[in-house]
């Protein structure tokens, strides 16, 4: 029989709300982290516990919590998302060139929207997990991330 454990909540009556824009450059098809401006920004507002959402604001780029220690695990899933959803593959929508298409099917594939818990001010993410903002397009591109923490603000006794 498995067991399972958890901790005891933590109630508060001070919940709060902050958000922020970040504006991620890119280079064009890539992954890019964004792990240290979500941590800068929860500092910044004096985070306690609650939930961190990340919201990308187009629809050719998405956004994935992935490993973070060898890069060559997004190399992998940059060309697992190529074999996925090919250039060239017949696609009736090229309004905005050939990559465009497959942008729209990758971000499918993948999240516009993450939620992370927040705990001591801190994202309550695992020892090898890093945010990446995903660029499926194949030019450099001016991307958009909301960041909204809901919770308490300050360590809680």
């Amino acid at each position: 029989m498995a067991r399972t454990t958890r901790s005891a909540p933590t109630l508060s009556d001070a919940v709060r709300h902050a958000e922020a824009l970040l504006q991620v450059g890119t280079p064009g098809e890539s992954f890019t982290e964004i792990t240290a401006e979500a941590a800068a920004f929860l500092t910044e507002i004096g985070a306690g516990a609650g939930v961190l959402t990340v919201f990308c604001r187009h629809t050719s780029a998405s956004l994935t919590i992935q490993e973070n220690a060898d890069p060559d695990v997004r190399t992998d899933l940059l060309t697992a998302l190529r074999s996925l959803a090919p250039r060239g593959f017949g696609w009736v929508h090229e309004t905005e060139g050939p990559d465009d298409m497959p942008a729209h099917v990758r971000t499918l594939l993948s999240d516009t929207s993450l939620s992370i818990p927040v705990s001591g001010g801190r994202m309550a993410l695992g020892t090898w997990q890093g945010l990446y903002l995903i660029e499926h397009r194949d030019r450099p591109q001016r991307r958009e991330v909301v960041l909204a923490f809901t919770g308490t603000i300050g360590h809680m006794a």
